[in-house]
């Protein structure tokens, strides 16, 4: 049974994004291992102002 070329291509994107967001995981970890703790925790206490400036500058736009 052949498959249709647009279910091809939604396949062939599925992948490739499902392969990107392993890749982008895999970096972040691998980052946040090589850091030093005082990094870390810098950058988990940054995350709540980091969210609220994203959804401000969304907001405007």
């Amino acid at each position: 049974m052949p498959i249709d070329p647009y279910t091809l291509a939604a396949l062939g994107t599925l992948a490739v994004l499902g392969l990107a967001v392993l890749g982008a995981t895999a970096v972040s970890i691998t980052a946040i291992l090589r850091a030093h703790r005082t990094d870390v925790a810098t950058v988990v206490r940054a995350l709540p102002e980091l969210a609220a400036t994203l959804m401000r500058w969304r907001r405007r736009r």
